[in-house]
């Protein structure tokens, strides 16, 4: 039986291994060797005084078998609220048993701001989650999402 719960700070480990192994798969940072975040910046953003996210924890026989990282979102055009899935991972020997499907309405089931919609990203290069999470009705928003960082942030900050 597969037993859902909220990430605690002592899951900081756990949610760190699994979005290394999520980005090792989409051929990001833990492909090239590069670390994603560092496991005090995941107890910082989500466990502290002002959590910036919070996380469920999927386990079958107490060992962890997936997770989901999610925050507020909120769209203007709707005027409503939503989440936004910034991490999904299913371990891949319990990948196509409806898991990500399960991750995903236990976040709409515990989010207390009445979210209206939930958006997440995903490589265009990863075809199965494309495909599961079209199944589930996901479709494309029409725009892409940009990022600005390092130099560019730091001239922006400057002007």
């Amino acid at each position: 039986m597969i037993a859902l719960r909220p990430a605690i700070a002592d899951d900081v480990p756990t949610l760190h291994a699994m979005v290394q192994a999520l980005a090792a798969h989409e051929g990001g940072a833990g492909k090239t060797g590069a670390p994603v975040g560092s496991e005090a910046g995941f107890r910082a953003g989500g466990f502290g005084p002002r959590p910036l996210f919070w996380s469920i924890i999927a386990e079958q026989a107490r060992q962890p078998i997936g997770m989901v990282i999610y925050y507020p979102d909120f769209s203007t055009h709707r005027g409503q609220a939503g989440v936004y899935v910034q991490d999904i991972f299913v371990d891949p020997k319990a990948r196509g048993k409806g898991l990500a499907r399960t991750l995903l309405a236990e976040v709409m089931a515990v989010q207390d701001w009445d979210a209206r919609y939930m958006t997440l990203g995903v490589s265009r290069d990863n075809e199965v989650a494309v495909r599961v999470y079209a199944r589930l009705g996901f479709r494309h928003r029409g725009y892409d999402f940009l990022i600005l960082d390092g130099q560019g942030l730091t001239a922006l900050s400057a002007s």
